[in-house]
């Protein structure tokens, strides 16, 4: 996905949207979901856009009793005017890993569970109905699901984490990264216990 935007596939990012729900791991009791989950999805926009956040507002909730929370959600901008949205929470009955980034040129849409990309185009085709023209944005065009060498996701973590040490490669997360996404994780716990929006 990263790669294809690189290229300019989409053209100019407009939206990032992200959905990581699931029930509620036994393993964990230190943390709530932004900690524990959020933090995936936060690293990930910034990475897919190449662009810092400017400003973050989340609501939390802990609906199942826990001390911490099980719920959240969160908007944002990047850097550039990208708008962000992140769906997390322990309280979904299935597994659900997708980000969305929508462009000028069309959508990006990856099941990060499954490996799956799927490229939905912008149409081209002129519209015949004048009514439906009128207050239509973009159109639907070709849809393309690309075929990916599928790989399973905690070994390839456990390489990049191996090579970080060793000091080879290059597709693991700095420590620069990983401060700047442990301040918008703060932010976004922090704006969700003043109701206010927080700029970094």
């Amino acid at each position: 996905m990263r790669r294809r935007i690189a290229e300019g596939q989409l053209g100019e990012i407009e939206q990032i949207a992200t959905r990581r729900q699931s029930p509620f791991p036994a393993r964990i009791s230190d943390v709530g979901v932004v900690k524990d989950l959020a933090t995936h999805d936060v690293d990930l926009a910034a990475w897919v856009a190449g662009a810092p956040y400017e400003s973050i507002y989340a609501r939390t909730s802990a609906r199942s009793g826990r001390e911490h929370e099980d719920m959240m959600v969160a908007s944002g901008v990047l850097a550039g005017g990208v708008l962000v949205n992140h769906l997390v929470n322990w309280l979904t009955p299935y597994k659900d890993r997708t980000t969305i980034v929508t462009g000028e040129r069309g959508a990006l849409v990856a099941d990060t569970a499954m490996g799956d990309l799927t490229f939905y185009e912008n149409g081209h085709a002129p519209l015949q109905w004048d009514a439906i023209a009128a207050f239509r944005g973009v159109s639907e065009g070709q849809v393309v699901r690309y075929a990916l060498t599928k790989r399973e996701p905690l070994a390839l973590e456990h390489e990049r984490f191996r090579d970080a040490i060793l000091g080879v490669g290059s597709e693991h997360v700095t420590m620069d990264e990983a401060l700047d996404n442990l301040r918008v994780v703060e932010a976004i716990l922090a704006s969700a216990a003043t109701g206010r929006s927080v700029d970094l």
